[in-house]
């Protein structure tokens, strides 16, 4: 039946060019959104407006048609007896999902609705597929994904959350942009990859013989800022780890990393407050939402508690080795298989996620070896002044007081060298499963270029990093981040699809 439908609209295309008439037209006036026409209505008002054709309804010489756009519909009406027989003729042809331009006057109908009656129509582009079961199938979650061009037309919700999502970027960045902070661009291919723990993807440079890193964080580019004398700086950024789909995990993501000079991780923690009420406002209008199921309060105060503590009341300390920390951790149930130290920051979930759902929840006091990018406290140099924010059983944020002591930060990347974990820091919003060991070039890489910068002198700042996609999730009640990701990675289709 589909086939034989596109084989029908193929030899309308055929007959439109063997007319002479152009079935891909070029520039249209459009009068802005079609909703802003219905909006602002006004009897007898001239307008030119263009969409997709979504509906047609014939009786004899009159027909009545739905064009959409963005951001609605609004009825169009097209009398024969107006526009001539051949231009009348040619709009009986059209078919649904044809892109339509139209140019009339507005009324309303008996009904009240208001319609554009037209006076002129011009195709302005052919569509040689029909469109998904007039518009309200599309539910194949695979098709949706695949070909997100049919899920914006067909689903009216799907189209809105994309539109939110933008205005929760245009939020963060008004919020922040109220403070002081100054939007900037750092690299995506790095020589070393660093700033974030996980698995980068390789890439080669032809002209340099070059193998670069698609960037797994901005963190050391954005901390360079702050030496040369940036004190606000922020990016919204693509960051990529080479690791496992889920509900909450794509290779490809949207983060926030703002650094802020002569602040510290309690400086980081009014911020993301005020950047996540402020987009809560701006999106839902208030503090309280629903996010699958749960009543959410995000009003401040928002409740902190320690990991180092967490883990001290199960008889665990920094320096515990890993198999008393493996064995403590069965006794309490949790899932430890193949765990190294480095993972433990992963257990936070375990840890806390019962008191993380109506309430956001700051995990604080990391242990320094979980956190090689965090200043220390100034009372016990094995716990840093790190947080972690977890909203609706997800983590949504993480910030540091930021270690600008080169000679401690060489010794902690060393450090880690030789205990064979790799470079960065864990966390900056992006939860990560256990992986397969680094790449052997990688295992043996300082980024000396950063040390060198911190050894001109950094000053203390706080950093904070906010998974935007997770965030997303949150305030638009979404139930994966291919919901908030236009075009998410997937699985190579089978062949023979």
């Amino acid at each position: 039946m589909k086939d034989e439908q596109v084989h029908t609209r193929r030899e309308k295309l055929e007959t439109l060019r063997g007319r002479r008439l152009a079935p891909y037209g070029g520039p249209f006036p459009k009068d802005g959104p079609i909703q802003s026409l219905v909006a602002g209505y006004a009897e007898g008002r001239s307008v030119s407006t263009a969409g997709r054709l979504s509906a047609k309804r014939g009786h004899g010489g009159l027909t009545f048609a739905d064009l959409r756009d963005y951001s609605g519909k609004i009825q169009i009406c097209v009398k024969q007896e107006r526009v001539g027989d051949a231009s009348y003729q040619l709009f009986d042809s059209f078919d649904l999902g044809d892109i339509l331009g139209v140019s009339g006057t507005l009324f309303k109908t008996k009904t009240g609705e208001v319609t554009v009656q037209a006076d002129q129509l011009t195709l302005l582009a052919k569509a040689l597929r029909p469109l998904p079961e007039k518009w309200h199938g599309l539910k194949d979650v695979e098709v949706r994904y695949r070909q997100r061009y049919l899920d914006l037309i067909a689903n009216e919700p799907v189209r809105q959350v994309f539109v939110w999502r933008s205005k929760l970027l245009s939020s963060l960045r008004a919020t922040l942009e109220r403070h002081g902070f100054l939007e900037v661009e750092t690299p995506m291919m790095h020589a070393i990859p660093g700033g974030a723990a996980g698995e980068p993807f390789l890439t080669h440079h032809n002209a340099l013989d070059a193998d670069l890193y698609l960037r797994l964080a901005p963190e050391l580019h954005l901390k360079q800022l702050l030496v040369g004398g940036l004190e606000r700086v922020y990016e919204l950024n693509r960051s990529f780890r080479n690791e496992g789909l889920s509900a909450q995990h794509n290779p490809e993501f949207t983060m926030l990393e703002a650094y802020q000079a002569y602040g510290n991780y309690e400086t980081m923690m009014r911020l993301v407050e005020e950047l996540i009420c402020d987009a809560a406002k701006t999106l839902i209008g208030s503090l309280q939402f629903e996010f699958r199921g749960q009543r959410i309060d995000l009003t401040p105060p928002w409740e902190r508690v320690s990991f180092a503590k967490a883990m001290e009341e199960i008889g665990l300390k920094p320096q515990a080795s890993l198999d008393e920390i493996q064995a403590a951790l069965q006794r309490k149930g949790m899932k430890v298989k193949g765990l190294t130290r480095s993972q433990l920051v992963r257990l936070v979930e375990q840890l806390f996620e019962p008191k993380t759902k109506a309430k956001p929840l700051y995990v604080v006091d990391y242990w320094t070896e979980l956190s090689p990018l965090a200043k220390s406290t100034p009372d016990d140099p094995l716990i840093t002044e790190r947080f972690e924010l977890f909203i609706g059983g997800m983590e949504v944020a993480n910030a540091y007081s930021e270690l600008n002591d080169p000679i401690e930060q060489r010794r902690r990347f060393e450090a880690q060298l030789e205990a064979g974990s790799g470079l960065g820091a864990e966390g900056s919003g992006q939860k990560r499963k256990p992986r397969s060991p680094s790449p052997e070039p990688r295992t043996k890489m300082i980024d000396e270029s950063f040390i060198e910068a911190l050894e001109y002198g950094m000053p203390p700042a706080g950093g904070l990093g906010v998974g935007v996609d997770r965030l997303a999730m949150l305030l638009l009640d979404q139930p994966s981040i291919k919901d908030v990701i236009l075009f998410p990675l997937l699985k190579p289709e089978a062949s023979g699809q």
